[in-house]
């Protein structure tokens, strides 16, 4: 049987057992219980709150989630018409199914116009009605779900997402949520392969520049003679060949962020220049005699302990105090071990589409193998070694035959051994972490889908599909 909430009990205020919610919104008291019977009857997980009138639905909704109201056309007062048109200005993805008696057939379906998701007539079956009901909660979970799925696809194509959930990489997140929120430079730190660039897009996007340009540059793969024009542009006839006038990265920039990737390569006299934007935003493109002022954000990569290159002299110890503000270190992947398997099926699932090939899994031992692997090169060495066993797998799950080889040269993990065994498919891994998860938060669910990075609703969903039961998480 559902539960019923009391909209005055304060509904809403356990946090660790969220199902989505059905607005019985119906004056006559008996018809209102007889739904809300009907409504228990069925099969699917959700909860059910009830209200007298169209009112005391509205002040529930502005301070609950709900995913299907179910109303009475006629009340007295603001009818469910009126209703209808305040759930779909508050929250379009709630559903709308209206009740209504023979005479106002033709009111219920001008409201379908209004965005009404099906109405049920008096006296109604009571087996049609839950199946409506049904069905409307039904697509608000679909719905819902394939927005989720379409801002994080294009959360990817913008600027890539940080995939993983150890306790290393969220701590990358929280300094990255931190660095956005500010307009101050910032230093990345991390090996070559680790996602430092990632890292300087996520700042952008989630800062206050993201609609300006990003603009990204690796001063270690443009020759010494050529960075400064590029960073700080020319004016025509500053050097042979000079026969325009060219803008620099710095100007393209203008408002946005640059990104100085692998800046320990720059020169002394580029570090000087460099110094000097930092400082106050103004430069001189090179053959120009009026200086440039910008307004671009700085954010730094270096692939090297940096505290040894300024104390060798290779690098401008202010240089290195005024880009580091704040300082992320991202961590190399040996270091965020759980994470390979989410990874792993990352870049199976993006792989086999754009190589055309139907991939369903890897082997335990496939698994196992990239596990315990130390990925000098870090996630970019993954994806690498991810795209070779897809284009030479022969069956639909890849297996150890494919593995380069020296990744079963290594047998066991540095550092420490691995607390559970890789498992199959990507429903396994999904389950996996789902488990771990709710056993980390021991069963708070609401908890666990901010630290999953998804929505209670899916959360929930996923749990019943993976037959996972709170006993296993909270202490007796």
């Amino acid at each position: 049987m559902k539960q019923e909430k009391d909209l005055i009990a304060g509904y809403g205020a356990e946090t660790g057992d969220y199902r989505p919610v059905i607005l019985v919104t119906e004056d006559d008291k008996n018809m209102r219980e007889l739904i809300i019977t009907v409504l228990g009857e069925s099969e699917m997980d959700f909860e059910v709150a009830a209200a007298e009138n169209a009112h005391e639905a509205m002040a529930f909704l502005e301070n609950h989630s709900v995913a299907v109201v179910l109303t009475d056309l006629r009340m007295p007062g603001t009818d469910g018409l009126d209703l209808l048109k305040f759930v779909k200005a508050r929250d379009a993805s709630t559903q709308v199914v209206l009740v209504t008696g023979y005479a106002t057939v033709e009111s219920a379906v001008s409201a379908l116009k209004e965005g009404a998701y099906d109405y049920v007539q008096k006296p109604f079956d009571t087996v049609k009605l839950r199946c409506v009901v049904e069905k409307a909660l039904g697509f608000y979970l679909l719905s819902t779900e394939n927005e989720r799925l379409r801002l994080q696809r294009r959360a990817y194509e913008e600027g890539g997402e940080i995939i993983g959930q150890s306790q290393a990489k969220e701590r990358v997140e929280k300094l990255i949520t931190a660095a956005a929120a500010y307009d101050s430079s910032v230093f990345v730190f991390g090996e070559s392969g680790t996602g430092k660039e990632l890292v300087a897009r996520q700042i952008h996007l989630r800062s206050k520049r993201r609609d300006k340009q990003f603009v990204a540059i690796n001063c270690a793969a443009i020759p010494e003679n050529l960075i400064e024009s590029e960073l700080f542009g020319f004016r025509k006839g500053a050097f042979t060949g000079a026969e325009r006038s060219k803008p620099g990265l710095f100007e393209v920039a203008e408002g946005g962020t640059i990104f100085l990737d692998e800046i320990n390569n720059a020169s002394m006299s580029l570090q000087a220049k460099l110094l000097r934007v930092a400082q106050d935003g103004s430069y001189y493109p090179m053959g120009a005699t009026e200086e440039i002022h910008v307004d671009v954000r700085i954010i730094a990569a270096c692939n090297r302990p940096i505290a040894e290159l300024v104390e060798k002299g290779e690098f401008r110890e202010d240089l290195f105090y005024r880009l580091s503000v704040i300082e992320i270190t991202v961590p190399p992947l040996r270091e965020r071990r759980e994470d390979i398997a989410l990874l792993t099926y990352y870049f199976l699932n993006k792989h086999t589409l754009r190589l055309d090939k139907h991939i369903t899994g890897v082997s335990t031992a496939v698994l196992g193998a990239l596990m315990r692997y130390d990925w000098l090169g870090n996630v970019r060495e993954l994806e690498n070694v991810i795209q070779r066993m897809i284009i030479l797998a022969e069956s639909e799950q890849i297996d150890i035959d494919v593995l380069p080889p020296r990744l079963l040269e290594q047998k066991e993990v540095r550092g420490r051994a691995l607390d559970y065994l890789p498992p199959q498919s990507l429903d396994d891994v999904e389950a996996y972490f789902i488990r771990k998860t709710l056993r980390e938060t021991r069963g708070d669910r609401s908890l666990a889908a901010e630290i999953l990075g998804i929505d209670k609703s899916t959360l929930w969903r996923k749990v019943k599909r993976y037959n996972i039961e709170d006993s296993e998480f909270i202490e007796k």
